[in-house]
């Protein structure tokens, strides 16, 4: 019985061990991301654990293949020093209320983003291109809803974006502020920000605080938190 057990064991790790080579890369949490791997928590892990070699190197690719458009920012000291951050001044197809300065996985979770979630559900849920992204800023030197005994806010370190509202090719201008309270614009925005935990390590909006009521918080800290 105790060589049939080990002759089962051998077997199981066996195939064990071909399950993992076949795999498909996009599917194996252990090999480097790809700009091509689909939305998912594989992929979710492999932006949490990105070298900042590896980040820097995903972004030169989406800039190569005009997913984005950015210049990289000297570092700077101070009471929030900014280091390996660049500004951002356009995502793809789709433009900015104004460039923004970002952390390098705030910059390439917002690649990621908008290429796989946030134009598809606007064509399919709003039946138009999303054109442009409105937002609040992302690098603000203060402590987290400017309280003095509170810890630094990510914005300190430009680890996030604060989205405001979108623009659609067809003329529409959409605001979280109204757009969440509308039943015609709702769906589709509860649809973004569920979309965006595939990304950010946090999502906050309207649901969240009455200090959110107008905008997205999309930022790095934490897992995937989206509320």
């Amino acid at each position: 019985m105790k060589g049939k057990g080990l002759l089962i064991l051998a077997i199981i790790a066996g195939a064990a061990v071909m399950g993992y080579r076949w795999l498909p890369s996009y599917y194996n949490p252990f090999t480097p991301l790809s700009l091509d791997d689909p939305p998912g928590r594989i992929t979710q892990f492999k932006l949490r654990r990105l070298t900042p070699q590896a980040c820097r190197d995903l972004l030169a690719q989406a800039s190569q293949r005009n997913w984005i458009t950015y210049q990289r920012v000297a570092d700077s000291q101070g009471a929030c020093p900014l280091t390996d951050v660049v500004r951002v001044r356009r995502l793809g197809a789709v433009s900015l209320s104004s460039s923004f300065l970002a952390s390098c996985p705030l910059a390439l979770s917002s690649v990621l983003f908008i290429e796989q979630q946030a134009r598809p559900l606007a064509r399919q849920m709003m039946g138009s291109e999303l054109k442009r992204v409105d937002h609040l800023g992302s690098y603000a030197c203060r402590n987290i809803y400017n309280r003095p005994d509170a810890r630094r806010s990510e914005h300190a370190s430009a680890e996030a974006l604060d989205i405001s509202g979108f623009q659609l090719a067809d003329g529409r201008r959409i605001t979280v502020l109204r757009g969440w309270r509308d039943p015609q614009t709702q769906p589709w925005l509860r649809a973004m920000l569920s979309a965006s935990c595939g990304y950010y390590g946090n999502g906050l909006g309207p649901e969240y605080n009455a200090a959110h009521a107008n905008h997205f918080h999309l930022g790095m800290r934490g897992y995937g938190l989206c509320r």
